[in-house]
């Protein structure tokens, strides 16, 4: 089966909401990393690196049903019995405690789960009237990937289509200095039983928890991020505050 993806634009659509955990991402390493790392190739297109990946637009997942192929999926669920219903609007997230029970998530949750490839994402720290955004990754600096969920609906054209979710559990001691909720990080021992058709969904359930804060590092990055059209490498520094 050849995965197809819906040409989306690089500007936020309006359609999604984005106020929750998790709304931005980055990817930003080298296609032959990705590769090596997660033992899947992307035959077909050519990644190009994203430093502040925003919902709406076409990003590497790596689906339970090809676990060895990387494919472009648009970053908003929808699920496949609201195929071409204008009233449903894509899903950026799935809270993990309520995946298996919603009826939203729960048939996906069962057969469709996927990895998404990241290597770090962003959050948004209050500050009076303001906020400010700050990026958590792996101490290692290594790829890693979310815990997601993905469907199969049609354009306008009938062409099908790949959508995808980020599941999102209880924010560890470290991403609770910012936010309530962060994105489910699955150890790179368990993806594969998240890929693995047969693994039960209490078995996927029981990889659904807050990641080790002592692996992750937690920094403060440039405002230019709040545009998801600022998509460049130095919104990836750290911003440093001179007294």
């Amino acid at each position: 089966m050849r995965f197809f993806t819906l040409p989306l634009e690089k500007s936020l659509d309006t359609r999604y909401t984005v106020h929750i955990m998790c709304g931005r991402y980055t990817l930003s390493t080298p296609m032959e990393a990705l590769e090596q790392r997660f033992h899947a190739t992307l035959p077909r297109e050519v990644l190009t690196p994203t430093y502040n990946a925003a919902p709406s637009q076409a990003l590497p997942v790596i689906c339970n049903t090809h676990s060895q192929e990387i494919t472009m999926s648009a970053w908003g669920f929808v699920p496949e019995w609201a195929d071409g219903r204008a009233d449903v609007k894509p899903l950026i997230n799935a809270r993990a405690e309520t995946i298996a029970t919603k009826p939203t998530f729960r048939q996906a949750f069962r057969s469709k789960r996927c990895l998404v490839l990241t290597d770090g994402f962003y959050e948004w720290k209050r500050a009076g009237k303001s906020k400010v955004p700050h990026r958590i990754a792996l101490k290692s600096g290594e790829p890693f990937a979310f815990a997601g969920i993905w469907s199969t609906v049609h354009d306008p054209s009938g062409r099908p289509y790949t959508t995808f979710a980020i599941l999102t559990t209880e924010a560890n001691e470290l991403v609770a200095q910012i936010h309530n909720r962060m994105p489910v990080i699955l150890h790179a021992r368990d993806e594969a039983t998240w890929l693995n058709q047969r693994c039960t969904p209490d078995e996927a359930q029981a990889l659904l928890v807050s990641f080790p804060a002592d692996l992750l590092t937690l920094y403060e990055v440039s405002p230019r991020v709040n545009s998801p059209v600022y998509n460049t490498p130095d919104v990836l520094h750290p911003v440093s505050h001179v007294p």
